[in-house]
């Protein structure tokens, strides 16, 4: 009986598959390459990859399709991070990436994703709204200044929230970002830019060397009349074909939003060693004489290394500033690691989350209790007085701290007397960073509904509920017992009155009875190699949690060609 074994084999697998379902607060071990919004208290956490706990029995990277959320208002006992939830709703057809953005509407209560690439072959381009009051995924289609927009993946995005825009900056356009895409993968050097009003998404020009740049990050400051964009770090793309070399740490890029230019300066200091996909977020003092951004970990620009240092890039000074140090971008540091995220908290605290540990013989989780949280206190003012501490939900003023002020001068609400570098690369740039960005106070575009949906799947706290996991695993394997057994008794059945007939009229066999499909196979990361795969070999695959192959440049995603 062919039919019934495969019957039964398709009951089994997914017998086994629920079985092997993972709580993602609860399992959880490590986390990379998400993307996250602060809309509200809320802190959302989208797309990327995870490993279960423990590594040792869970070897695979999964891709995350959870949308989780950090309260804000709240910390851990005993921990002293947010309170991590996975009760959002977000179903199979919206979007799980990696390497995108989310740009948070504080206004319309909604976040908006862009870019990223999959795990497998892209679908065509797709553009997502998830409505942080109704719980709710909406599809629209923006319009833009282009005739067709594509995927790009691992750029810099950031959002100007006072104007009411979203940025995207370079990023890698690949096989898994677009569906046409042929060839190598290349490094991109626009800046994309969306109007959250007019729901007017461009694709705006980039520096004018036309370089391609990619795994760096840009922040936004307040600075000049309609605020200024700051990009640094990562890999370049010269001739865009696909070849890579690292950005130099000392090269700032500045693009002033209202003039549409674009300028380098040099900076100084400290520098920190090239690196990419490292986390990073800015901050200022009350009287905006200084503007300092915080940069945390990495990888190293060209090998297997990592970072597990933080530096202050303080502006318009233009000096490197490092702040925690453990090592030279080496895998003898204690936790190098990059693809994280970093998100500064009313301007006082900075939530670093996940991010891979290029150190092999490195196996244990990330902060499981916390799920892969970790706090800077920006000003060093928090309850320890340095600058890793605990999560305070009250903290709102920032204070510039002792190392930052040894350096430019002034005092911890301002007054820096180091106001500009050595000398400027352009004029322009001492105007701009002379002046502060004003605004008019957005309005909504929608109407903004009074309150928060109840959340569709069930998970009202962070703590799992074991009676109620193990009566559903109960539950559900008594329903799947009962199918099988009905397919089974309806496939005998059947099979008996066929024979029965094929005896009356001594025709032909009759045709197999209709089989069970078998399940899909868990989703999980496909293995990286080195060279193209044939699409003939399609179904997925998993890599060792606890090593990170290389490939150009990119080490997360660089597994599978669909041509």
């Amino acid at each position: 009986m062919p039919s019934t074994r495969l019957s039964l084999l398709a009951a089994i697998a997914l017998l086994s598959r629920s079985l092997q379902a993972k709580d993602p607060i609860q399992d959880f071990c490590r986390r990379w390459g998400h993307q996250t919004a602060q809309v509200d208290n809320k802190l959302y956490i989208d797309g990327g990859q995870v490993a279960w706990n423990p590594i040792s029995t869970n070897p695979q990277n999964y891709t995350n399709t959870w949308l989780l959320y950090s309260d804000l208002n709240s910390t851990t006992q005993g921990f002293g991070q947010p309170n991590q939830y996975a009760n959002l709703t977000k179903n199979a057809t919206v979007p799980s990436v990696s390497g995108a953005v989310l740009w948070p509407d504080d206004v319309n209560k909604c976040f908006y994703q862009f870019g990223g690439e999959y795990q497998g072959a892209p679908p065509d381009f797709s553009f997502w709204t998830y409505d942080t009051r109704l719980d709710q995924w909406n599809e629209s289609s923006p319009n833009s200044n282009v005739a067709s927009l594509q995927r790009v993946a691992y750029g810099a995005g950031t959002s100007a929230e006072d104007f009411g825009y979203g940025y995207y900056f370079g990023g890698y356009m690949n096989n898994l970002t677009s569906p046409t895409w042929k060839g190598e993968q290349i490094a991109t050097s626009n800046l994309i830019s969306y109007d959250f009003t007019a729901g007017q998404l461009n694709n705006n020009s980039g520096p004018p060397d036309n370089v391609g740049r990619a795994e760096g990050q840009l922040v936004y400051l307040p600075a000049s009349d309609g605020g200024l964009l700051v990009y640094f770090g990562g890999i370049e793309d010269p001739s865009r074909n696909g070849s890579s070399q690292a950005a130099n740490m000392s090269t700032v890029h500045i693009y002033d939003i209202s003039s549409n230019k674009w300028y380098t300066q040099q900076a100084s200091g400290q520098v920190p060693g090239a690196r990419r996909q490292f986390c990073a977020g800015a901050t200022w003092a009350d009287d905006q004489s200084s503007y300092n951004i915080y940069l945390y970990g990495g990888f190293t620009a060209d090998g297997p290394g990592g970072y597990d240092d933080a530096y202050i890039l303080s502006l318009p000074s233009f000096k490197w500033i490092n702040v925690f140090n453990t090592g030279n971008g080496t895998n003898t540091q204690p936790f190098p690691h990059g693809a994280c995220s970093a998100n500064v908290v009313n301007r006082d605290q900075m939530l670093i989350i996940g991010g891979w540990f290029t150190n092999s013989s490195y196996t244990d989780c990330d902060a499981p209790n916390s799920q892969g949280q970790h706090n800077m206190n920006l000003g060093y003012n928090g309850e320890k007085n340095v600058l890793w501490d605990k999560w305070d939900p009250s903290a709102t003023k920032y204070f510039v701290p002792t190392p930052v002020i040894s350096v430019i001068g002034g005092g911890p609400t301002g007054g820096a007397t180091m106001t500009k570098p050595s000398s400027w690369d352009n004029g322009d740039l001492s105007v701009y960073f002379g002046r502060q960005a004003s605004f008019s106070a957005r309005s909504a575009t929608r109407v903004v509904p009074s309150g928060t949906a109840t959340p569709s799947d069930t998970g009202k706290s962070k703590k799992t509920d074991v009676g109620a996991i193990a009566g559903g695993v109960v539950g559900g394997l008594a329903g799947l017992i009962l199918i099988l057994l009905l397919v089974l008794f309806c496939l005998r059945r059947r099979k008996k009155a066929l024979k029965v007939k094929g005896e009356k009229n001594q025709g032909p066999s009759p045709p197999p009875p209709v089989e069970l499909a078998a399940t899909s196979p868990v989703q999980e990361m496909p293995s990286p190699v080195t060279t193209l795969m044939s699409t003939t070999n399609l179904q997925a695959q998993h890599y060792s949690a606890n090593t990170l192959i290389l490939h150009r440049h990119h080490p997360l995603t660089r597994m599978r060609s669909f041509q």
